[in-house]
């Protein structure tokens, strides 16, 4: 069989990480544009699109581009913003790739007060509450926290044309949290452990005290007492999060190291034993091919819970290797030639390859 673009593209960063103790943190100007090739081709196609859109009445028959103009692409809301904050992120750190006119135009067309506006008038319309709440709403702030730290004037100002959107959606969590008696367990877009991980970027960049000191009351409200997480129930058929890994991850940046150890331990016992890469059977199939998404989700927090334990921990080689084995599985399949993977997978792989790694807590 012949290798597809994307696989040629993937097989290329795979080969970097062969023999490697760790996957790698940092991305070549190669590997990152052509992640920001499939950004690229999708942020600005408006079909097939999948509309989370609950209409008033008749005059609200419209299609994507009318509701939405900043965000219309990549087939639904969220997937455009973090299409929008992969670009931003992969030209910040590679400002000289060789696509980085094309992804300044792209966010120069979109990031605007007039588009923005419009899309936050769209969140003041009745029966929006619930619109992309909690996924969404974290992958917007997570963009914002990419242009608020980053030290480039075209940045400043998408970043000021975004903030009243991210300062409503901001508002929006210090309103819902509160009354989230819950968390949602999932491994899809629901998932609370994921919006908050993603939301807390936000709250230390801005920096915002209040929402930072709800979301770790909440993950401790919510996850400090569990034991025994059901890791062997995972995965699911249409996963790409691993609703026990996702949890792990989120609460090693809310524990110090002293008390996230023996949590780890209580609810994750055996995860030092390893996880196998999920199967994924069809990439053409828009819920199989999510597993692609959740090797790539498991390899990030892999390495984000054997950064909180720390290099003398003795389960932190093996969860390294692990993380490796799953990203992987994934990479030489991000662009398979079909639409159903190739609007989204890019943005998992990006943030797996280069999102720092976070401190390993204060307390030695």
């Amino acid at each position: 069989m012949g290798w597809t673009r994307g696989m040629l593209v993937g097989a290329a960063l795979v080969a970097s990480l062969a023999g490697a103790q760790e996957v790698p943190l940092a991305l070549t100007d190669a590997a990152a544009d052509r992640f920001a090739a499939m950004a690229l081709r999708c942020v600005h196609q408006e079909y097939p699109n999948k509309l989370d859109h609950v209409m008033n009445g008749a005059g609200e028959v419209k299609g994507p581009r009318e509701l939405h103009p900043a965000f219309y692409g990549c087939f639904d809301w969220h997937s455009s913003v973090h299409g929008h904050w992969m670009l931003a992120r992969l030209l910040r750190e590679h400002p000289g790739m060789a696509r980085a006119a094309e992804i300044r135009t792209a966010l120069e067309e979109d990031l605007t007060p007039g588009r923005i506006a419009l899309e936050l008038a769209y969140l003041g319309q009745g029966n929006r509450r619930s619109f992309e709440r909690t996924y969404g709403w974290a992958w917007l702030l997570k963009l914002a926290a990419e242009l608020r730290t980053w030290d480039d004037p075209a940045a400043a100002r998408w970043a000021a044309a975004l903030q009243p959107l991210a300062d409503e959606l901001a508002r929006s969590f210090l309103a819902f949290l509160p009354k989230q008696t819950y968390p949602i367990r999932t491994g899809v877009h629901p998932n609370t452990a994921f919006s908050l991980d993603l939301a807390l970027d936000y709250a230390r960049a801005v920096p915002d005290a209040r929402l930072e000191a709800l979301i770790l009351d909440r993950a401790r409200a919510y996850y400090g007492h569990d034991r025994r997480g059901p890791l062997a129930w995972e995965p699911g058929g249409e996963d790409f999060l691993s609703p026990c890994l996702e949890e792990a991850a989120l609460m090693s940046r809310v524990l110090p190291r002293s008390a996230y150890r023996p949590w780890l331990q209580a609810f994750l016992p055996r995860l030092a034993e390893g996880l196998a890469p999920a199967v994924v059977s069809d990439r053409r199939d828009p819920k199989i091919v999510h597993l692609d998404g959740l090797n790539l989700s498991r390899a990030r927090a892999l390495r984000r819970i054997a950064a909180a334990l720390g290099p003398r921990d003795p389960r932190t080689a093996g969860l390294l290797r692990s993380a490796r084995r799953h990203a992987e599985a994934s990479l030489p399949h991000l662009a398979s030639g079909s639409y159903e993977g190739e609007h989204w997978l890019a943005t998992f792989a990006v943030r797996m390859l280069s999102e720092p790694q976070l401190p390993a807590n204060s307390s030695k």
